[in-house]
């Protein structure tokens, strides 16, 4: 069955294939209403289940709009209403999706959940994050990236702050794609020991500093993440962020990158935490290049669950 759980799934050609196809399929948009039906309308009859445990603005609206231009149809679940969030298992909700739906796109806090649905709804499963990963992302990064460098292999890119899901993602890319990435993190936040030891066995590039500057230094790309999140106490943030704050992506630290090195996030973004606003403003962002990659990014991901060509 053709998931998509995690980038270290798949193999190097298969991810340019499927950056290819969003490619492809952005240009070929070009000048359409964003109401209008691709072309060749693929996924028409094919009905998309998204499950919602954590809200979302670029996940939910970009599969939608992905699966509509497509041709296809959705359905949006939030876990609140579904039996699942009263103590229906997930291996029941999964065999009940896979009689009533072709594919299904969780949002959930636990990547148990999301192996759960690929091991018993019989259909595609695409994991739309979860606490471990958030391979939907990368897909949309990587597309943005190449499309700002012209290439991805021999990149170098920083990621400063707090390491968590997309971190973990982008490691699993770095380490297949051939580019060097620098995580310039604080003790404790710093990337697991077993994505790093993956990563390395694969041949990856992966360094791991605790200073920001010596992350950044000639990078062509700059990333950070929101440091902090809903389940965060008030305690908690105030330790976050005194923590994180020698990261914080400013004009300073973006100067130490490559005079041409552009600024990603993945948003939402916290300006005046994570990153300054001159920052995320400013002429080096391509953060809404990536939002609205998510689409044509998705609709790669959608094409190979499917099987089809592309």
């Amino acid at each position: 069955m053709p998931h998509f759980i995690d980038i270290a799934d798949f193999s190097r050609e298969a991810l340019l294939d499927m950056l290819a196809e969003a490619k492809r399929r952005k240009a070929a948009r070009a000048g359409l209403p964003k109401g209008a039906a691709d072309a060749d309308a693929p996924l028409a009859g094919r009905m998309l289940v998204m499950i919602f445990e954590k809200p979302s603005t670029r996940t939910r609206v970009s599969f939608d709009v992905a699966m509509r231009q497509l041709g296809g149809q959705t359905l949006v679940l939030n876990a609140g209403d579904m039996q699942l969030g009263r103590g229906e298992t997930i291996e029941d909700t999964a065999r009940v999706l896979g009689r009533m739906a072709d594919a299904v796109m969780a949002r959930v806090h636990g990547h148990d959940k999301i192996t759960a649905l690929a091991d018993f709804a019989g259909i595609p499963v695409i994991n739309g994050l979860t606490d471990l990963s958030h391979p939907c992302q990368i897909m949309a990064d990587l597309q943005t990236l190449e499309e700002h460098k012209g290439q991805l292999q021999g990149l170098t890119i920083a990621w400063v702050g707090d390491c968590a899901n997309v971190t973990r993602s982008w490691i699993e890319a770095a380490a297949l794609l051939g580019m060097q990435l620098r995580i310039g993190a604080p003790k404790g936040y710093q990337p697991e020991d077993d994505v790093l030891a993956w990563a390395r066995e694969k041949g990856g590039d992966i360094i791991v500093v605790e200073d920001a500057e010596e992350a950044v230094r000639g990078a062509d790309c700059v990333m950070t993440d929101t440091w902090i999140s809903m389940h965060h106490g008030e305690e908690e943030k105030e330790r976050r962020i005194t923590d994180l704050m020698p990261y914080q992506v400013t004009p300073e630290l973006m100067a130490r990158a490559k005079p041409d090195a552009i600024f990603m996030h993945c948003l939402p973004a916290h300006r005046g935490e994570e990153v300054a606003a001159e920052v995320i403003d400013g002429p080096a962002s391509v953060v809404f290049d990536e939002a609205e990659n998510r689409i044509h990014a998705q609709k790669a991901v959608l094409l190979h669950c499917f099987g089809l060509p592309g």
